[in-house]
């Protein structure tokens, strides 16, 4: 089952199903199908919040796929506006588990892959409050001249837990999306010298998209195709399956002593080549940037010009 927050002329953006048929209001769709229950919250995070919340939306597409009623409405997706899956998370970790990625950048500053690297997937915390979706415009901080992307794959919580124990972290992901870790490469490298880690760089901007794909729907999330286009040209390639850590293990280093709830956001880190610093280049104003995961979809974004 594949969830998205959409707006289609609506008040605020709104929960929907992706059908075969196009995508569907998903508390519009569940009071229809069922009028003698409360309907499902058109929210995403209500719904991860909601008791059963994704098993009842399941039972919703079942139906829908089964039968399409004609007084609901079927958007396209070129017809409607996607945002970030989840529109406000509370929390957003981004870890940092790819060796390549990791011995190539830190090769680049002059150090090697640390000892404990291989003992902790270490992250960061990141900005939720800067948070966008499919088609957002990126506007980089004001003088930043290494502009760059990072192809992420992120999963999101879909129950409250503490101290979660890796064999049972798989219970608590709700799904899977894209996600672009922005950086401002310029800003970050001056920063990290004082030793705090890179969230100036990094906390003007995160994308997530285009739709959050339970996990039900993933047959392996250890091999799964990642990829980034540049102006159509592609930049990047890599294979999930490459993370030193496995989701499950990044569950359970973040709940140690820290309370995880539903639709916290926590990426893999950058996959090996996906970033323009491990290439040796960089965005430009205007570039078009598509990073694409296999199983999830494309989420897609421009840099923005150069005021004139």
């Amino acid at each position: 089952m594949k969830l998205v927050t959409f707006q289609n002329g609506q008040e605020h953006p709104r929960a929907g199903l992706v059908t075969s048929y196009g995508v569907v209001d998903l508390a519009h769709a569940s009071y229809f199908l069922y009028p003698a229950v409360e309907a499902l919250p058109d929210d995403v995070l209500k719904l991860l919040y909601l008791e059963e919340g994704l098993d009842k939306a399941y039972a919703v597409y079942e139906a829908l796929e089964h039968q399409r009623p004609k007084q609901l409405t079927f958007y396209e997706s070129e017809a409607i506006r996607l945002y970030s899956p989840i529109l406000r998370p509370g929390a957003l970790l981004d870890f940092y588990t790819f060796e390549q990625h990791v011995s190539t950048c830190r090769a680049k500053r002059g150090l090697d892959v640390v000892p404990e690297w291989y003992q902790y997937p270490a992250y960061y915390n990141g900005n939720p409050r800067a948070v966008g979706g499919y088609d957002d415009v990126i506007q980089f901080p004001k003088g930043e001249d290494r502009r760059d992307y990072e192809l992420e794959l992120a999963v999101v919580i879909g129950k409250k837990g503490k101290d979660i124990s890796v064999e049972e972290a798989g219970q608590y992901i709700a799904g899977y999306t894209v996600m672009n870790d922005w950086s401002a490469r310029s800003v970050q490298a001056q920063v990290m010298k004082i030793g705090l880690g890179p969230a100036k760089g990094k906390d003007f901007a995160t994308t997530l998209g285009p739709c959050l794909v339970t996990a039900d729907e993933i047959n392996d999330v250890r091999n799964l195709t990642m990829t980034a286009h540049i102006n159509g040209k592609e930049w990047s390639r890599g294979n999930s399956g490459d993370s030193h850590y496995t989701f499950e293990q990044m569950i359970a280093f973040a709940s140690e002593g820290v309370t995880l709830y539903p639709g916290d956001v926590l990426g893999s880190g950058t996959v090996g080549t996906g970033c323009g610093l491990e290439l040796g280049k960089f965005l430009q104003p205007g570039d078009l940037v598509e990073l694409e995961i296999e199983g999830i979809g494309k989420l897609r974004n421009r840099v923005a010009a150069l005021p004139q």
